[in-house]
């Protein structure tokens, strides 16, 4: 059976798909960690897109590739559930709401400034507590159900601790799926069906090729036209297509490829920073604001979109070229036992990512606690919709900042 006949078919429609990213797009506040919380409350428990061992694995590909982690796995969801229509729908609508508040901030907007702003960028790290707190309870009891696993989450968290950044992360996936291939063989009493996307072998060739060309081909473009735009496309690219895990750790290679040029001064690079810990949606996001401030390039909108598309197209490109022979490689029982362990060190990355950056950085006093407990337990017991549970803890953000 060829790879055109065994294409998963279209289960919706990326107008779907648009609606309910563009809601997570407002509401997703707290970084590529409490994003894939929030993915999983409205994919797999709200709407049942998928099961938890389908998003577990899509959540763990996507670790293991270079580029925007989060970003990558709604991009994944929307090509599973809508094709590649569904896919670009996904990523607009994610995307666009932080990238239009990063562009306003790059026009001179003041965001979140004076005791409002900072209480609502208090609550909103609280309720990020609560989100991720969630999710490794729920998945926890999908993905670790017996001893062994539970016991590879449990090293993976401790791995990712002691291994800081997306070096850690990395090596609990690797370590999580050897232990699987070992100690995970008997078959899982998950038996949902594994997800599989719609996108062919040829797709997935021309994909890594278009990778490839836009990694080796467009420094040297640069250079011969000296074309700003390009240059600027270039570096955004660069930084998109050479770092693991997304989130903070692009930060690096955002400052040396557009703060050593020259192109944005690193007063104002911080500043930017500092703004899209305020906004929802992708860390990536930060590139609207660097585009549209830099000094080459169109700047404005047009610089926006610029660094937007380098940023995020190798990742994606990279994701839709792996995912033809994953979808072949998933279903055999081998290929299943290491996921199985892969999928628990995800449990346990994400537990240990809830301890660090999440919890450290929003529980600081005994008022953040108390809201961050209101806030799991009106996710969990009362099982409100994430974007009440985000208001709720903005007010309650600014109630805690004004009091003391």
């Amino acid at each position: 059976m060829t790879s055109e006949t065994r294409r998963a078919p279209v289960r919706g429609s990326a107008w779907e798909v648009f609606r309910v990213f563009l809601r997570l797009g407002v509401t997703s506040f707290g970084g590529p960690i409490a994003h894939l919380g929030y993915f999983r409350t409205e994919i797999v428990e709200r709407r049942r897109w998928m099961d938890d061992r389908a998003y577990a694995d899509l959540v763990a590909l996507c670790q293991f590739l270079p580029g925007p982690a989060s970003s990558q796995v709604g991009f994944g969801i929307g090509l599973h559930r809508a094709g590649y229509r569904g896919a670009l729908a996904a990523f607009i609508a994610f995307t666009l709401p932080s990238a239009a508040l990063m562009l306003a901030f790059a026009s001179g907007a003041a965001l979140f400034t004076g005791t409002i702003g900072e209480g609502i960028l208090a609550g909103l790290k609280i309720v990020a507590v609560a989100i991720v707190a969630q999710a490794v309870l729920g998945m926890a009891k999908t993905l670790t159900p017996d001893r062994q696993r539970a016991a590879i989450a449990a090293v993976a968290a401790l791995a990712a601790l002691l291994l800081a950044g997306s070096l850690g992360q990395i090596m609990a996936i690797v370590l999580g799926g050897i232990a699987g291939y070992f100690v995970c063989r008997a078959p899982a009493a998950n038996t949902a069906t594994a997800v599989r996307f719609p996108v062919t072998r040829a797709a997935g060739i021309a994909a890594l090729t278009l990778f490839v060309a836009i990694l080796a081909g467009m420094p040297i473009l640069a250079a011969v036209t000296g074309n700003d735009s390009v240059a600027l496309f270039d570096a955004f690219a660069r930084a998109g297509a050479l770092v693991f895990g997304g989130g903070h750790v692009v930060l690096p290679l955002l400052q040396s490829g557009v703060v050593d040029p020259g192109w944005v001064t690193n007063a104002d690079f911080l500043a930017g920073y500092g703004a899209a810990q305020a906004v929802p949606g992708p860390l990536f996001t930060l590139a609207a604001f660097l585009g549209g401030a830099a000094d080459v390039g169109p700047g404005g909108a047009a610089g926006a979109g610029i660094a937007l598309a380098g940023i995020f197209l190798p990742g994606f490109l990279l994701l839709i070229g792996v995912l033809p022979f994953w979808n072949r490689l998933q279903h055999h029982e081998r290929v299943q036992a290491i996921m199985r362990g892969a999928n628990a060190a995800v449990v346990g990355i994400l537990a240990a990512a809830l301890y660090t950056p999440v919890l450290t950085t929003a529980i600081l006093t005994p008022p953040a606690f108390a809201l961050a407990l209101v806030c799991f337990v009106l996710l969990v017991a009362w099982k409100l919709p994430p974007w009440i549970v985000v208001i709720i803890g903005a007010a309650g953000g600014i109630l805690a900042t004004t009091l003391t």
